[in-house]
């Protein structure tokens, strides 16, 4: 089948139709778009199209490509991802973009959920309280992570301690021990907001290493960042891939 027919066919699996006022003033903009985006790239490696949908928007929430989002969370559900789902997508954002920029990202979502009539909140996912939400979350990271953990904990001066308590407690504590999706999905979501954002090569390296030891091969990382490609172009999926390849050479 060729990229023409294959991406006509996913737009319509997908959103069922695509409204969009470029098709009217920039209607060859539109057609590479689509051909490239559903043509070929949702059709490169073996994730699912759920997985494809949640790096869209998690990337999307990263640039505050914000817009599309409505288009988005519609495809989402359509292929039979949760309302939790795609909120834990988002949240997982939060400790590498901040509060201001993932508020700004699920103010659009919510705004989706109640026009289509899916209601709020959705139930919490949190599994930690107050004194365990350290513990718990040390945990976690030491078994993405490993012994480097201990190594960075001890070796970080006294004046800078609080961050590696905040790394500990609230992005892997308050975050990563939430239910909703699993850690290697948590993972692979993490590698992607940190490619889009860009400049974060020793982060991403860090988090391939995170990717692979949670199960996510080098194929599947491969596939990751080439869904990332349409929305962050060739500089930052380039660079990505030179990480995947310095730490996972052939």
């Amino acid at each position: 089948m060729d990229r023409i027919k294959r991406s006509e066919e996913k737009i319509e699996e997908l959103f069922g139709s695509l409204e969009n006022s470029l098709a009217v003033t920039d209607p060859d903009f539109v057609e590479i778009q689509n051909r490239f985006i559903y043509g070929e790239v949702a059709c490169q490696g073996d994730l699912s199209d759920k997985m494809r949908e949640l790096i869209s928007l998690v990337v999307l929430t990263t640039s505050q490509t914000l817009k599309p989002l409505a288009d988005h969370v519609r495809a989402s559900l359509k292929i039979g991802l949760s309302a939790v789902e795609i909120k834990e997508a988002v949240y997982q954002c939060i400790p590498y973009i901040g509060f201001t920029k993932t508020a700004q990202a699920l103010e659009q979502i919510n705004s989706s959920f109640e026009q289509l009539g899916i209601p709020l909140p959705a139930d919490s996912q949190s599994q930690v309280s107050e004194e365990t939400r350290f513990d718990r979350g040390l945990k976690v990271q030491k078994s993405i992570f490993g012994d480097i953990i201990d190594q960075m904990r001890n070796n970080a001066p006294a004046n800078l301690q609080h961050i590696q308590n905040y790394l500990s407690a609230f992005c892997f504590g308050d975050i990563y021990t939430r239910s909703g999706l699993d850690l290697q999905t948590r993972e692979i979501l993490t590698l992607c907001v940190l490619i889009t954002l860009g400049s974060c090569e020793s982060q991403v390296k860090s988090h391939i290493h995170g990717n692979l030891s949670v199960g996510n091969s080098k194929d599947v990382l491969i596939a990751v960042i080439s869904q990332c490609l349409p929305y962050i172009g060739f500089p930052r999926t380039l660079n990505a891939l030179s990480c995947l390849n310095e730490i996972c050479p052939d």
